[in-house]
């Protein structure tokens, strides 16, 4: 029973924990190494980095229409950004240089569309937020869809950028990290969380049946109470980081350029919340990809059996730090279904271009606009994965035959996002130049093997055909010099 609480509990932290990600604070001076940030004319109340676009249309260069089979994944407006929860901008305001708005844009309020995930899943919103002291604000630049099917054990994950350009019920078009705060000082029935829900229902069709929202402080209180995450970095990855946590943040002379990987990296709270926080180098599509990079890590790191212990410190923590509407008897419900996950559980989408795509309001904000593709991506997310199933009752061994230190880590990372069950081994020959690939399969399939090497992305791999129909795991994977570490995610097939 232990074991049973340990892991509804810490499936639960694991999804909590890496909503924390707002948005960096320190304010960009003349001369410092950062990144402009201003808001634009009319732009929503948090400020948006612009970052170099792909298309700069002056209208949308794409509508999405409702499916006989599917709902529509979003319905577009062209609005200005609302700076008070107020009625939709009237039509003739939209285009103010046309005599009408283009036929193809929406100018009616949309209908709430159908759910596209069953009643089989519990769906959470994670919710990163930086409340500030007075608790005047909360600015929710980090958005998580955590989709389960507890009974079949997979698991998807859905970034979702802050900028996404949505319609937010009772306010119009915005972006969709100022639903929140028109939600709590709007008197939206529910408040904040109702209206993120009603949002993304209402665009995406998914049914949130579960939010919680976490601050970046708590956020490293839980992390080191846990012991820190050791977290797989397959690229390096470098961007400006405070030196000492106490330091000055608005003193540029406290920050300097920080590298991490590649390798797998122990990370206590500080410098696993600048890992899945920082953007001033990259992006905010970049940053969703580490915030399941480390939620993935979180998600491994509380199955183990010795977090038990810290069980009542986590749940302290998490009275002071995590805004839920989940009760300790909704974390239980799950319990039994435990043996149902693995490693190979996860599967990540990220909602970024070619599903969004950079659009300037009239009003002149910098917004994504989503994209008829994103239907598809929501499709495969939502829908249970029988190709997943397949690739879960596949285990593979990987050991080091490098001299590349925690390289069989990165591997086995790497296999996990293609929705392959991996365990860790040992080997004495750490002068391996070429990757080996061990099958024990009694079949011998050669398209199940090619299918591992084109996860691998390594070409040169020498296969060993060993059919052992004893053997516990179904192939061996030897690391060797020429393995190339780092991937996109987003570009494997799960």
């Amino acid at each position: 029973m232990k074991n049973k609480y340990l892991f509804k509990a810490s499936l639960f932290l694991a999804l909590v924990l890496a909503s924390c990600t707002p948005s960096t604070p320190i304010s960009e001076a003349a001369g410092a190494p950062f990144l402009l940030v201003t808001s634009a004319p009319n732009a929503s109340p948090t400020p948006t980095p612009f970052q170099p676009s792909l298309a700069t249309p002056t209208q949308p260069p794409l509508v999405l229409s409702n499916s006989n089979t599917i709902p529509q994944a979003s319905i577009l407006a062209s609005a200005t950004p609302l700076a008070s929860p107020t009625p939709t901008t009237p039509v003739e305001q939209l285009f103010p240089t046309q005599a009408a708005p283009p036929a193809q844009v929406v100018v009616n309020t949309p209908l709430p569309l159908q759910p596209i995930s069953n009643t089989e899943t519990i769906n959470f919103l994670l919710i990163g937020s930086d409340r500030r002291p007075d608790g005047t604000s909360h600015r929710t630049d980090t958005l998580l869809i955590a989709i389960v099917w507890y009974k079949e054990g997979q698991v998807s994950l859905i970034s979702i950028p802050r900028d996404t350009w949505l319609y937010i019920p009772d306010v119009g078009m915005d972006r969709i990290n100022t639903a929140y705060q028109y939600g709590e000082f709007s008197g939206y029935p529910g408040g904040g969380t109702t209206l993120l829900k009603d949002t993304i229902f209402q665009n995406f069709g998914i049914r949130i049946d579960y939010t919680a929202m976490v601050e970046f402080d708590g956020f490293r209180r839980i992390v080191d109470t846990l012991g820190g995450i050791d977290v797989p970095i397959a690229c390096p990855y470098t961007d400006w980081r405070l030196i000492s946590p106490e330091l000055d943040q608005n003193n540029e002379d406290n920050w300097w350029l920080y590298t991490v990987g590649p390798g797998q990296v122990h990370m206590d709270g500080d410098l696993a919340l600048w890992y899945a926080r920082s953007r001033s180098k990259s992006s905010d599509f970049d940053r969703g990809r580490r915030q399941q990079e480390v939620i993935r890590t979180i998600f491994q790191k509380a199955l183990q059996t010795d977090t038990f212990s810290k069980i009542p410190q986590l749940y302290s923590d998490f009275s002071s730090t995590v805004l839920t509407d989940m009760g300790l008897t909704d974390m239980l419900s799950l319990a039994p279904y435990a043996v149902n996950f693995t490693n190979a559980n996860i599967r990540s989408y990220y909602i970024r271009p070619p599903y969004v795509q950079p659009w300037t309001t009239p009003g002149g904000a910098a917004v994504l606009l989503p994209q008829d593709s994103l239907n598809q991506l929501l499709i495969e997310a939502t829908t249970l994965s029988d190709f997943a199933a397949t690739r879960k009752t596949i285990t593979i061994e990987v050991v080091n035959g490098s001299n590349f230190e925690t390289m069989e880590t990165l591997a086995a990372s790497r296999l996990n996002y293609a929705g392959y069950e991996t365990t860790l081994g040992t080997v004495e020959n750490h002068n391996y130049g070429t990757t080996v690939l061990v099958d024990h399969t009694t079949s011998q399939d050669v398209n199940q093997r090619q299918a591992i090497l084109n996860v691998l992305g390594t070409p040169s791999v020498n296969i060993l055909s060993i059919p052992d129909p004893n053997s516990k795991v179904q192939y061996h994977l030897i690391i060797g010099a020429d393995y190339q570490a780092c991937f996109r995610p987003e570009e494997l097939s799960h």
